[in-house]
């Protein structure tokens, strides 16, 4: 299996930001503010040729934490026939080695409620309580110092 994460195009995510964290609602949805900055970048897990999962990370100061570089995650996503398979942890090292290579001291972002469990095995933290995204739903903000 040659599983691989590689740098996408922003629009590129929504073929699985949509089904994954958007079903239901208009492609737009799926574009975030700041997606095409050239201090976002845009990760890939292919198999083969077909685009699995995506994760996008912002450059982005936390507004809670303090910290002198942090980058934001944003629309993490595998496509539902490749969840809980691990594939999530591929992209997810890809993206935190890639911030540490720039030199990032804090990655955060606001994780949805059944996503907790996936990133605290995989070394994250949650900072205060559980908030509401409208038409999105529960929240936590979750961190990692590097």
């Amino acid at each position: 299996m040659n599983l691989q994460v590689k740098k996408i195009p922003f629009n590129k995510t929504f073929a699985v930001r949509h089904p994954v964290l958007r079903a239901g609602k208009p492609v737009e949805t799926c574009y975030f503010e700041g997606d095409e900055l050239p201090t976002t970048t845009h990760f890939g897990l292919f198999l083969e040729e077909k685009l699995l999962g995506v994760l996008s990370v912002f450059k982005n100061e936390c507004p809670i934490i303090e910290s002198k570089k942090a980058y934001q995650y944003r629309g993490m996503a595998i496509l539902a026939p490749y969840q809980n398979k691990k594939y999530g942890v591929l992209l997810l090292d890809a993206a935190n080695t890639w911030v540490a290579e720039e030199q990032g001291d804090l990655i955060w972002f606001n994780a949805r409620e059944k996503a907790i469990g996936f990133y605290k095995r995989n070394g994250f933290t949650i900072f205060g309580t559980v908030f509401d995204i409208a038409n999105i739903g529960p929240h936590v903000l979750m961190f990692k110092y590097l």
